[in-house]
């Protein structure tokens, strides 16, 4: 089987195009001239209208083949554009037209979300850190206030642990969501306000790969900040994955809950040993997985996809 790089704008015009005429050479007129807004009209104006066909005989619109039963070159597409909107809307592209795609438009929604992530974990049992969704500042700061200082405000949508931050008092709190207020007053960044409790770790997080129904590695990322980021200077050392461990069982169930596919799931150790799902990553990146186990990553994900296209 061939493998291919795609351009996800020309899935845009692909899915645009299907079905339209083929536009006519030479300005965009018929033979006898007639402007046709750029589309031709063969021999509009020849034969007697009695020899013309009826308009009841003409193919009706439902009869027609829908462009996801077209053949379409692509088996199977690997999503993994870094930005969440390209990632999703090429994903919603592909399938529209009937390609499947890793990972599926709806996992990249809702791994693409906090909000969604949050709601999709809690409906399937699986432990993560108590949150909570304002959309004014009056909300968010009962929200905080309730919940107890510190805590962690984070954008619905974001990556690479842009754009958070760690409340520890009520001043704090305060100058904080008021900026962000501000930054959607005029509504370009109007969302929802999305509190999650601060869990003290000890100076790491765990990061897997789920592939499948696998848990393919786990690392830790250390660092003495408490953003543990690869992308923010984070460094990993590899975990073993014990085959139904409690990391593992953790992570493919975190997987199971928003989809499945290809995710990569960040893991909280609690003060009190237990663990927590914090996100879930549907286009994972993984160069500081490499630098600490050598697993073949790249493999384990091409023999998933190319076992998506038999399915």
């Amino acid at each position: 089987m061939a493998f291919e790089r795609i351009d996800p704008r020309r899935v845009i015009l692909d899915l645009h195009n299907q079905g339209r005429p083929p536009r006519k050479q030479g300005g965009g007129r018929s033979k006898s001239g007639s402007e046709t807004g750029g589309w031709a009209l063969e021999n509009a104006d020849k034969g007697h209208p009695a020899d013309k066909e009826h308009p009841a005989d003409k193919e009706h619109p439902a009869d027609k083949e829908h462009p996801a039963d077209k053949e379409h070159p692509y088996d199977v597409v690997l999503i993994r554009c870094v930005s969440h909107s390209r990632a999703l809307y090429a994903a919603k592209l592909l399938q529209e037209q009937g390609v499947k795609t890793v990972n599926s438009y709806e996992v990249i929604a809702t791994c693409g979300d906090k909000i969604l992530t949050t709601l999709a974990l809690a409906e399937h049992g699986v432990p993560t850190p108590r949150a909570a969704i304002a959309f004014d500042r009056k909300a968010a700061l009962e929200a905080v206030e309730e919940m107890g200082y510190p805590v962690v405000v984070k954008p619905p949508v974001g990556s690479w642990g842009r754009l958070i931050a760690k409340l520890n008092d009520r001043e704090a709190a305060e100058a904080v969501i008021e900026h962000k207020e501000r930054q959607g007053a005029d509504g370009s960044q109007d969302a929802p306000l999305y509190i999650q409790d601060y869990i003290p770790k000890p100076e790491r997080d765990i990061r897997t790969l789920v592939v499948g129904d696998e848990t393919v590695y786990a690392v830790y990322r250390h660092s003495s900040h408490w953003i543990t980021n690869t992308a923010l200077g984070g460094h990993t050392a590899e975990i073993p994955v014990i085959p139904g461990g409690e990391i593992d069982r953790l992570s493919r169930a975190a997987a199971q809950a928003v989809g499945g596919g290809i995710v990569a799931v960040d893991i909280l150790e609690a003060p009190d040993g237990s663990l927590l799902v914090n996100e879930v990553n549907h286009s994972p990146e993984f160069h500081g997985a490499i630098q600490a186990t050598d697993i073949d990553v790249t493999g384990r994900m091409i023999d998933y996809v190319l076992s998506v296209t038999t399915c």
